[in-house]
């Protein structure tokens, strides 16, 4: 069964009781036909995770009692990928869900010098609240305990000053190759141009800030598989790793 998201208002640790609602409800009772007795794993996002055995379905709400809970570390590897908005949000959509399968940590929608789609400020909000419900899709399909963190769009300057990373990487066309990549325990950026990608003065700056440019093959990816190939690259490398802690 897909894991189950509830907030932390409608955890009561204290008397091991939990209530599910919104979607999650929805998806539950409507969708898998949920019924009393059913043990459903649920999660609150932030490394708690339990299992909810369901005693009550109401019209808008499943109520249970918790048991088995335990807490998950966060990956020692994690990885950010901030990406530019796109022409068209279904391919954005797309970085999303895959993204959050491949175990993205964090994601910040960007607005580089070619960006094409910029977000109306009065609608920015509506449009991360569906951001946020993809990514919650994603999340529970690939039973993750831990949501990736979803910003507000930034300015390229702004994600150039993005701090905490071991590693800042800058996907850009003119660069012929890749350096050695050690990802295990580290924190990673990267940084993907959206249609057109990055200008050249773009590069510039992200190299004056600590940035290495990296290439991410002969071809030439679309916005959308470049963040999705960032992540899966990170993932790819850690599989080959002893300690599972380390992994996406």
């Amino acid at each position: 069964m897909d894991l189950f998201y509830v907030l932390p208002h409608q955890l009561d640790l204290e008397h091991a009781r939990a209530v599910i609602d919104g979607e999650e409800f929805h998806h539950l009772a409507r969708v898998l036909r949920c019924q009393p007795g059913d043990v459903v794993p649920v999660t609150d996002g932030s490394g708690f995770t339990a299992e909810l055995v369901v005693e009550a379905i109401g019209k808008h709400s499943i109520e249970g009692a918790i048991r088995n809970p335990r807490t998950v570390p966060p990956p020692e590897t994690q990885v950010t990928v901030a990406l530019s908005l796109l022409k068209l949000p279904q391919r954005f959509d797309l970085f999303l869900e895959k993204a959050t399968e491949l175990g993205v940590t964090r994601i910040v929608p960007m607005i580089t010098k070619r960006t094409v789609s910029t977000p109306d400020s009065g609608k920015i909000e509506r449009k991360i609240e569906r951001w946020r419900g993809i990514v919650l899709s994603a999340a529970r399909q690939s039973r993750r305990f831990h949501l990736p963190e979803l910003s507000h769009p930034l300015a390229f300057r702004e994600a150039l000053r993005l701090d905490g990373y071991d590693l800042c990487l800058i996907a850009h066309e003119s660069e012929k190759g890749f350096p050695a990549f050690e990802p295990a325990g580290k924190k990673i950026l990267f940084l993907v141009g959206g249609e057109g990608g990055f200008t050249d003065a773009e590069v510039a700056d992200a190299v004056e800030a600590g940035f290495t440019p990296v290439s991410f093959g002969e071809s030439v990816l679309r916005a959308e598989t470049a963040g999705i190939f960032a992540v899966a690259l990170v993932r790819a490398r850690l599989l080959a790793e002893a300690d599972p802690s380390k992994r996406l």
